[in-house]
């Protein structure tokens, strides 16, 4: 009797554990789109997505596009500032800058710089700044655009990137060995732990992300030391985008909109 019992309470602790490791996702919309990459949502609700090529922006029933085919493929949309977006052409090592109606504002060709700079890595900062990550000289810093002035502000940063992010105040990156890094406007690099392997990555907070390895969502947050699988999903995607505890998710021709609670 007694190892009935055992058993009994032995798998209520299984049970408990595996619902503690699954997440669900509520359906709350979806949109057809014709697109080859989706980039995500703004703050303002515009979606934003590739077409051969062509950056396109879309809100209700407006649509603006923006085209360069003199600089290839685009390699980031930044969308962090609607009103400042910001467009990376890696094999050109050019930035181009976008308002809110898709018109160029300012072109920047590193490769023309007193000072030699190769772009790996971009994204917009704060106080009329880019973050750059110079593979020249390894550093990540600051390119003031207004003043044509770029400021190194780490030593050399070793490793390869996998993936990296930023937002106003941080540069985010996780290198080669899943190792996740994030270096402040002054320069502090702070290690934020050890990300699981993934195909495909978002930074959701300090602490939090969401992947996808072999066609399954997780979440993963490292100040619990948890991962939790993403249920209710569809199952085959080409990319993901998650902002304000909506999970979209770009299908064939299909974005689909899920709530999830992340605390």
């Amino acid at each position: 009797m007694k190892k009935i019992i055992l058993l009994l309470f032995s798998l209520q602790f299984v049970l408990a554990v595996a619902q503690k490791q699954t997440l669900k996702a509520q359906f709350v919309s979806n949109q057809k789109i014709d697109a080859d990459e989706f980039v995500g949502f703004d703050s303002l609700e515009n979606l934003y997505y590739i077409k051969n090529n062509v950056l396109f922006k879309k809100y209700k029933n407006e649509l603006w596009q923006y085209k360069n085919i003199s600089l290839g493929e685009i390699t980031r949309v930044d969308i962090l500032n609607p009103l400042r977006i910001v467009l990376f052409y890696e094999n050109f090592n050019t930035i181009i800058m976008l308002d809110n109606q898709l018109n160029e504002t300012q072109k920047i060709n590193f490769s023309k710089n007193d000072i030699p700079i190769i772009v790996s890595a971009t994204g917009n900062a704060s106080q009329n700044k880019l973050w750059i990550y110079n593979s020249l000289s390894q550093q990540i810093g600051l390119f003031d655009y207004l003043n044509n002035n770029f400021h190194s502000i780490t030593n050399s940063v070793q490793g390869n990137f996998k993936y990296y992010d930023s937002n106003l105040n941080t540069f985010e990156w996780i290198d080669n060995k899943n190792n996740w890094y994030s270096c402040d406007i002054f320069g502090k690099i702070t290690s934020l732990g050890k990300i699981s392997d993934f195909d495909q990555i978002q930074l959701v907070s300090d602490q939090v992300v969401i992947f996808s390895k072999d066609g399954k969502l997780y979440l993963q947050d490292l100040s619990k030391k948890s991962i939790q699988l993403i249920e209710n999903v569809e199952k085959s995607f080409k990319n993901f985008f998650y902002k304000d505890q909506i999970l979209s998710i770009f299908t064939n021709q299909e974005i689909t909109n899920y709530k999830i609670t992340i605390p």
